[in-house]
């Protein structure tokens, strides 16, 4: 069976169990619409929220960004990795003991405020709302190589299918699909991993793979990795960092406090029945998390070293990489280039005219590399390949059957809807529940709440799904974004108002504001207003990176600095918080029926 029918049968029998589950698992009360009637298995939650976790931007940009920044793209690993401990142990739990269905319920009775609330839906939408701009890219991306549509039909398809499942089943039809999206990614991401280790290394394992042996050598495979590319004028893959290390510290900090800001995965510790529940969900959906995360660095390793090995032949066959014969004949290239280059999102422009694939780092600075290039007769990079296509065309570059690469394109489609459907869900509370019901019509029906959430929904599909259409950047790019704004809005607010005793309503408000205008400020300045292109303003932050030389996918560490500097400030001249609350945050800080430590 050719690959095209492979890719349409799998991909459509994992669409159909979707709407199925949740045309079975349709909401009818607010309590099943958003935490599922707070009755889900501990285990089933825990790959639930896994699923929700592994975005398009896990499944299919990570690695491809640790394929290409080598060591830099740790900032991914560590960041996620950490806010979701993060997330899990520390703040989890004290939320679910609260007892709120919703971030911006927590904050407004915490901080016994509707502007609080309000402020804090705001600060949700724009967070959500962005992040799915990055899973809509990542469908688009699955869809026009998979399903031979262009990326823009891609994106309304993917806008159907996640709507529907979404708007019929809620947050219980969406956790029973998540289950099942999970497994799908799961299976379509370590399958190809262990073909491709196997092959390269001799070894079934990935994560052990990758410090094994090059196959047929006695030479290490990264070892083998880092000689290519440097010899090709790239950075060593081993070594290389994204900018210095203050860009590195604040990436990775602003992905972790961004992580355990998040509202679509905080919610989950809600839909299962008690407090012990949501500890042992958290548990293992680590568990479920650290198979693909652990998978990850040597999947962008391997993919690296094939895809130079497919375009060189001097890469496993041995000899000079500058060599005329070694290059391959464009017109000789594998059919998944072919197929790629359709898509846009793999590039090859013939510079020096010789009709072989040149594929190197033309900008770099070593002297010895340009002088080997020069002498070959190259004229510069004619390869340009997409971060985003790493992963999905990694059976491809391997060679491996056509049912593993149909799998890894249900696996891509799964990431992604799955973590929209989540954020859906959080837009959707947020405003049918925390704004409408919350601060404007507290006496609105059950019926008309879940009609309001429907709607929002809708609203919030379109909206991303424009935004999908133009991009500010690759999928992992524009996630970091909104990781960088939960970090700045949400997190301190969420940090402070459970060991705080004494932040009030003036300074958890003022910290929002300061800290999500900081961030937007300097995100805007780079990537347009509202990531419209040629509205920039970069010369107002002191040119690219004008603030201690950080990108903008990283500033969310200085809003976060900046929220809770301006809270501080504001909380100590103004009025404390009312007894009752600082009773609440007692009671929520400490286990039920605990007592004074004795017998020390």
């Amino acid at each position: 069976m050719e690959l095209q029918t492979v890719t349409y049968l799998i991909v459509g029998l994992s669409f159909a169990l979707y709407l199925g589950i949740a045309f079975w698992a349709r909401a009818g009360s607010t309590s099943e619409f958003y935490v599922a009637g707070g009755g889900v298995n501990p285990v089933m939650n825990g790959m639930a929220t896994a699923a929700d976790w592994m975005s398009a931007a896990s499944f299919i940009s990570m690695a491809g960004l640790i394929s290409n920044m080598g060591y830099g793209g740790a900032v991914f690993l560590m960041g996620w990795t950490g806010g979701y401990v993060l997330l899990a142990m520390l703040l989890a739990p004290y939320l679910r003991k609260f007892g709120k269905f919703t971030v911006p319920e927590f904050i407004g009775d915490r901080f016994y405020s509707k502007g609080a609330r309000t402020i804090a839906v705001i600060c949700l939408l724009v967070a959500s709302i962005t992040y799915i701009i990055g899973q809509m890219t990542g469908v688009g991306v699955a869809f026009s190589r998979f399903l031979g549509v262009t990326k823009e039909m891609g994106i309304y398809i993917g806008m159907a299918i996640v709507f529907a499942y979404a708007v019929f089943g809620g947050m219980k039809g969406i956790t029973y699909t998540q289950v099942a999206q999970y497994i799908v990614l799961i299976l379509a991401y370590t399958v190809p991993a262990v073909f491709i280790s196997l092959n390269l290394t001799g070894n079934p394992f990935p994560q052990l793979g990758l410090g094994s042996d090059f196959a047929g050598t006695d030479g290490a495979l990264l070892a083998k990795l880092d000689q290519v590319v440097t010899e090709l004028g790239f950075p060593q893959y081993t070594t290389s960092s994204r900018g210095d290390m203050l860009n590195m510290f604040s990436y990775t900090v602003s992905l972790m406090i961004g992580t355990a800001g998040l509202p679509h995965v905080i919610v989950r510790f809600f839909t299962v029945p008690k407090v012990s529940d949501a500890r042992a969900s958290a548990g293992w959906a680590l568990v479920f998390i650290a198979i693909l995360y652990t998978t990850a660095p040597a999947v962008g390793a391997m993919a690296k070293l094939n895809l130079h090995a497919t375009v060189n032949t001097a890469v496993k066959g041995g000899g000079d990489l500058f060599a005329a014969e070694n290059s391959i004949k464009y017109d000789e290239r594998p059919d998944w280039m072919k197929r790629w280059e359709v898509t846009g999102l793999l590039k090859f422009e013939d510079k020096n005219g010789d009709g072989r694939i040149q594929y190197y780092n033309d900008a770099t600075k070593n002297e010895a590399v340009k002088a080997k290039s020069d002498a070959a007769g190259w004229k510069g990079n004619e390869l340009s390949v997409n971060a985003d296509i790493i992963v999905l065309a990694n059976p491809e570059i391997a060679l491996l059957p056509n049912w593993v690469i149909a799998l890894v394109a249900a696996g891509g489609l799964a990431a992604a809807l799955s973590t929209a459907a989540g954020l859906l869900m959080a837009i959707s509370s947020a405003v049918s529940h925390d704004l409408i019901k919350g601060v404007f019509n507290p006496e609105i029906s059950e019926k008309s709440e879940l009609f309001a959430g429907k709607v929002s929904m809708g609203v919030a599909v379109f909206v991303a799904g424009y935004l999908g259409l133009n991009p500010p950047g690759f999928a992992a790019g524009t996630v970091a974004l909104a990781f960088g704004i939960a970090a700045s809005s949400l997190f301190p607010a969420i940090l402070m108002g459970i060991f705080s005793k004494r932040m009030n309503s003036a300074g958890a408000i003022a910290g929002m504001i300061a800290g999500l205008s900081a961030t937007l400020f300097y995100v805007f300045a780079h990537t347009g207003i509202m990531f419209i292109k040629g509205t920039e303003f970069v010369e107002l932050v002191g040119g690219k990176n004008g603030w201690f030389g950080i990108e903008p996918n990283a500033i969310g560490t200085v809003g976060a600095i900046v929220n809770f500097v301006v809270a501080y400030v504001v909380c100590k001249v103004t009025a404390p918080p009312p007894a009752h609350i600082s009773e609440l945050v007692e009671s929520i800080r400490i286990p039920k029926g605990a007592g004074a430590a004795t017998g020390h």
